[in-house]
């Protein structure tokens, strides 16, 4: 198999906010805003940068992971950032942010800190750190900070996997994951409320609902949910360090001369369109990203393609095939809901019409999801089948470029 890479280069962005550190000891200076870490209570004072508090989005611009698990979390967001003051004395990083958040046990900490969630300069420490002056302290999770209180709804779920820790959910093509801007019923995680009101990690009405990561509205496959902190924990450090295997099927625009490649660059909001992502070559923005893609089948015009997600950023398959040239059929963000290979004939241009119309959004899949389990700590995975859209949608490509393969041979012959 031929391999073909694109490098491009990094660039991360960072929020910071002040404290004061001169509090004493069990003096709360600041509310813990995650429940991984305090009870339900209100978000701490700090400005995100929209790139990063993507609920101000709609849940459509987001994919793992977009965005929870995110992602990348996977994308991690903010939730928490301090700079130590300048007088600080030696103490223990544990004992230093028991007496700053508010309703922050000891042990919650150190667990946050073991499952890397707390940073320090940028880096994962040790519950033994001892911070030191004008260290920069920031708590990063999964998901977005919460500013919508969910609603449980009783909507039916494609439950493909249930233990006491996590579940996996087959989500349907046109269900937004999480409350957003626009989109504030009917979501996933409205639908997870309700299912598990019991479970610990849907007190409160949790933005998060359990949610590990996430995929865009209009793509179709399996998410992971946890249960409980610990297997939410446990499973956003795997995304963190990017050891979840996260496959997906999609066809694209062309033909590939290469069997498989790596795609890899920098993907951040554009300047001009903030709804759409873009590719920075020079790494000026954005955040670094990388796709390896394996063609499966050729259709001629179209291509199916599996994709393997190495990092979990906002509509990294969309954004990165369309930089290649490939853009996802029938993508109307990235320019695949046009006729962009084939022939002028009217025959031809009413067939993709109608494949438009027979699957009437991206062509994209969540396939395979693969993880260690939180309790049992064996590696499992996950299979879902291609809903019917996508599996109709390829019959009739295999099909069409079989007639053209044939009228070639006839022709020749």
């Amino acid at each position: 198999m031929q391999q073909s890479e694109i490098n491009l280069s990094e660039s991360e962005a960072t929020v910071e906010v002040i404290c004061d550190d001169t509090a004493s000891e069990g003096t709360a200076t600041i509310e813990a805003e995650d429940s991984a870490l305090a009870g339900d209570k209100a978000a701490p004072t700090v400005e995100a940068d929209p790139e990063e508090n993507s609920e101000l989005l709609p849940d459509d611009e987001l994919e793992d992971d977009d965005q929870f698990a995110v992602q990348q979390p996977g994308e991690l967001y903010e939730h928490f950032a301090l700079t130590v003051d300048k007088g600080q004395s030696s103490l223990r990083i544990d004992k230093f942010l028991t007496c700053r958040l508010e309703n922050a046990s000891r042990n919650r900490i150190q667990e946050a800190v073991n499952n890397g969630n707390i940073l320090v300069n940028n880096i994962p420490i040790k519950a033994s750190y001892k911070v030191k002056p004008l260290d920069q302290i920031s708590i990063v999770m999964p998901y977005p900070r919460r500013d919508v209180e969910i609603i449980p709804e009783d909507i039916p779920l494609n439950i493909v996997y249930e233990d006491d820790d996590l579940l996996i959910v087959n989500k349907p093509a046109g269900m937004v994951v999480h409350p957003g801007h626009g989109n504030y019923m009917g979501t996933l995680v409205n639908a997870l409320a309700f299912h598990f009101q019991e479970a610990p990690v849907f007190e409160g009405k949790d933005m998060r609902a359990g949610l590990v990561h996430r995929i865009d509205k209009n793509t179709s496959g399996l998410l992971v949910v946890a249960k409980n902190s610990q297997a939410h924990a446990f499973l956003s450090k795997q995304f963190f360090d990017h050891s979840i295997l996260r496959r997906y099927v999609a066809l694209v625009w062309g033909n590939f001369e290469q069997d498989g490649g790596r795609i890899e660059g920098n993907v951040g909001r554009g300047v001009h369109e903030r709804m759409r992502m873009v590719v920075f070559p020079d790494g000026s923005a954005g955040k670094t990203a990388v796709t390896h893609y394996k063609v499966l089948q050729r259709f001629g015009y179209v291509t199916l393609v599996e994709c393997r997600l190495e990092t979990g950023r906002t509509h990294q398959i969309r954004v990165h095939m369309e930089y290649i040239g490939h853009p996802l059929f029938n993508d109307d963000r990235y320019g695949g809901n046009r006729i962009l290979r084939g022939t002028t004939f009217s025959k031809y241009r009413q067939f993709v019409e109608n494949c438009f119309a027979l699957m009437p959004r991206h062509a994209l899949h969540a396939l395979n999801l693969g993880f260690v389990h939180p309790t049992t700590h064996e590696q499992i995975l996950f299979e879902s089948e291609l809903p019917e859209d996508f599996q109709t949608l390829i019959a009739r490509w295999r099909s069409y470029a079989a007639g053209i393969n044939n009228q070639e041979l006839r022709i020749k012959n």
